[in-house]
């Protein structure tokens, strides 16, 4: 396998901390429609040589293409083609012993090239952006001979970390892509794309797993939850959220993030400033990090409990009626979807020019005590 710019013992961009490889899943859980609609493609005879798979990050779009990636290098070209008896697949399983599924976690299958951010060896990091050099080598990919079955397949993880040559470049092969080629993009946040890549790509889109699904997961990646139902709130059903809720104790910040905003309208100034302590202190960037996150999905929850008139199912006992209570009618909901929008602005540009964390969350917390005081609660 073609991998760019990086070696197996560098650091790798698409890898989840904590979470084993996309690659190393050979499982995946509450995608049955998705992995369907790609089956009956297949089948068809017809199927398309470029695939966009959407959906909020950590859904399990990666391990999906390991999956295609997988069944198509290991299933004979004759299976797609209705004149030919093979029985057809009804599953993308290919058993862990299969030479392809040895080779592919091996990161030595001939057949895949895996496009990525690449390891920048004077600087000795990940680039931030996958440049247009790393898409040209593909065309050395291609240049090669075919082995195995005589498909080859390119990951793109993700795909919207492309620059604008590389991005340019790739749009190339999707115009002419190169004979039994099958380009599978990753991506996160489709809407940065050209619009031309996404109108040249089938789109595959996932959504949020459900608590059993995610469970099944986590289990899988040997990762035990005793609160699963709220994490896979908390997680929007993402599996990949929840493994970083898990490792930086999530649902506890949402507890003290619950209990600062049962204080409203009157913000308990100890709280915030304890907060605010807590993810500004050096080396704290994760909790920093967490803690934005988890305030706008409190927020995000109090804008739609006030546009339906319900509360979401709650994440911790008590949720249901803080929401209700902070959100009762569609003009709190509004408020609080504006300020949501306000401080997501807020906060990209405070990280962007290196504000001080504790700063951030202070300011944040006081803009949240002020819309509280402005509402009839």
């Amino acid at each position: 396998m073609r991998v760019v710019g990086e070696a197996e013992d560098l650091p790798e961009p698409d890898r989840a901390e904590g979470a084993p490889h996309p690659r190393e899943t050979l499982s995946l859980f509450g995608h049955d429609t998705a992995e369907t609609a790609f089956l009956e493609a297949f089948h068809s005879g017809r199927m398309h040589h470029a695939w966009l798979i959407t959906g909020p990050k950590g859904i399990g779009k990666a391990t999906l293409a390991w999956r295609v990636a997988r069944f198509l290098l290991a299933t004979p070209m004759d299976q797609a083609d209705a004149l030919f008896a093979a029985p057809p697949s009804e599953t993308l399983d290919i058993a862990p012993d299969h030479p392809v599924a040895h080779r592919i976690h091996a990161l030595s299958e001939p057949g895949l090239f895996l496009l990525r951010r690449a390891w920048d060896r004077e600087k000795k990091r990940l680039k931030t952006v996958i440049t247009v050099d790393e898409v040209r080598r593909m065309k050395d990919f291609f240049g090669l001979s075919a082995g195995g079955n005589g498909r080859r397949v390119v990951i793109v993880d993700a795909a919207e970390e492309m620059n604008q040559n590389a991005a340019n470049a790739l749009l190339k092969m999707l115009e002419e892509p190169p004979k039994n080629a099958v380009l599978l993009l990753v991506s996160h946040q489709p809407s940065r794309l050209l619009p031309t890549i996404r109108s040249r790509c089938r789109t595959l889109p996932l959504g949020a797993v459900s608590h059993d699904a995610m469970t099944g997961a986590l289990q899988q990646a040997g990762i035990e939850a005793d609160d699963g139902a709220a994490l896979a709130e908390l997680a929007a059903g993402s599996v990949g959220e929840a493994v970083a809720m898990i490792q930086q104790e999530g649902l506890t910040l949402y507890a003290e993030i619950m209990a600062l905003f049962a204080t409203l309208p009157h913000m308990d100034r100890a709280r915030v400033v304890r907060l605010a302590d807590q993810g500004g202190a050096k080396g704290a960037e994760a909790r920093f990090d967490l803690a934005l996150d988890l305030i706008d999905r409190l927020l995000s929850r109090l804008a739609r409990t006030g546009a339906t008139g319900r509360a979401p199912v709650e994440i911790l006992p008590g949720e249901a009626d803080l929401l209700t209570r902070l959100a009762p009618d569609m003009r709190a909901g509004r408020a609080w979807a504006d300020l949501s929008a306000d401080l997501t602005s807020r906060a990209r540009r405070g990280k962007s020019v290196n504000l001080d964390p504790a700063a951030l969350l202070l300011d944040m917390c006081l803009r949240i005590g002020a819309t509280a005081e402005r509402l009839p609660l």
